[in-house]
C-alpha cells in the first residue's frame, strides 16, 4: 500500500471519530436518537470499507467495496444535512467541517471508482 492509501483510511478514521462526537451531542428525544443511530450506522461504515476493499480478491470485488463506501458517505452527508436544518447542533455552523469532508471523500471516491471502473487500478 502507498502512502495515499494510509491518508485516505485515516481522514476515513477521522470522519468517523467525528461522526461519533457528532452523534454523541445530538439531543436524548426520538429525533435526535433515531438520527444518531443513523449515522452512527453510516458514518462509523465507510472507513472499514474502504480496509475491506485494501484486501479485495478481484477487481469486482474492489469496485463493489468502494461502492458501498461512497453510498454510505453520501447518506452521511443526508444525515448531516437534516442536522443542520433542523438545528439539532449548536452553532448554526459547526457541522460545516464535517460536511465540507463527507462532500471531499466523496469526490474522492467518485473518481477513485471511475478509474478502478476503467481497469487503471
Amino acid at each position: 500500500m502507498n502512502e495515499k492509501t494510509f491518508d485516505l483510511e485515516a481522514r476515513l478514521i477521522r470522519f468517523a471519530v467525528s461522526v461519533i462526537r457528532l452523534s454523541e451531542s445530538l439531543p436524548p428525544t426520538p429525533t435526535g436518537n433515531h438520527i444518531r443511530n443513523q449515522l452512527l450506522r453510516s458514518g462509523t461504515s465507510p472507513a472499514p470499507n474502504y480496509g475491506e476493499a485494501q484486501s479485495a480478491e478481484s477487481r469486482s470485488d474492489f469496485v463493489h467495496k468502494l461502492k458501498i463506501a461512497l453510498k454510505e458517505l453520501r447518506e452521511s452527508r443526508v444525515w448531516l444535512l437534516m442536522i443542520q436544518q433542523a438545528t439539532l447542533v449548536k452553532p448554526e455552523d459547526a457541522l460545516d467541517a464535517l460536511l465540507r469532508e463527507a462532500n471531499e471523500l466523496i469526490a474522492i471516491f467518485v473518481a477513485s471508482l471511475k478509474t478502478a471502473e476503467r481497469g487503471q487500478i
